[in-house]
């Protein structure tokens, strides 16, 4: 069963070491990053890693409106790159291990070394497609 672990920049419940990544000094930040690399190459070994990325605060909303150029705005409703900070995807076996895997991510060191334990949304893939009985 495949598992979205996202990790929000905002929205999300306020994590125990709440101090903003952009407050964080250099060694900080690298520390956090080496620990999600870690992380990842652990569960590639287990074959439990599909893909992680971080995701940049910039973005823009674009949708379809016909032929012509689509229209694109910054607003006004809640904004993906005010939320989204990145994710990670995990193939595992159960519900139990993607909780454990998840709490384990949690604890990703921040600010002053301290483990963040920042709340990660995990999300299944659906497995098959939704249908709607009439």
């Amino acid at each position: 069963m495949k598992y979205l672990l996202l990790k929000h920049y905002r929205g999300a419940p306020e994590a125990v070491n709440c101090v903003p990544m952009n407050e964080w000094t250099p060694a900080e930040v690298d520390a956090h990053i080496a620990y999600m690399g870690d992380f990842a190459t652990r569960l590639e070994a287990t074959g439990e890693f599909v893909d992680g990325q971080a995701v940049a605060p910039e973005g823009t909303w674009v949708r379809s409106d016909g032929e012509g150029r689509p229209p694109v705005t910054d607003g006004p409703f809640a904004e993906s790159k005010d939320l989204i900070a990145g994710w990670m995807i995990i193939d595992v076996d159960t519900y139990a291990r993607a909780i454990e895997l998840a709490g384990e991510l949690s604890a990703a060191p921040g600010a002053g070394g301290e483990p963040i334990h920042e709340w990660l949304e995990l999300r299944p893939f659906l497995t098959n497609p939704l249908t709607v009985e009439g």
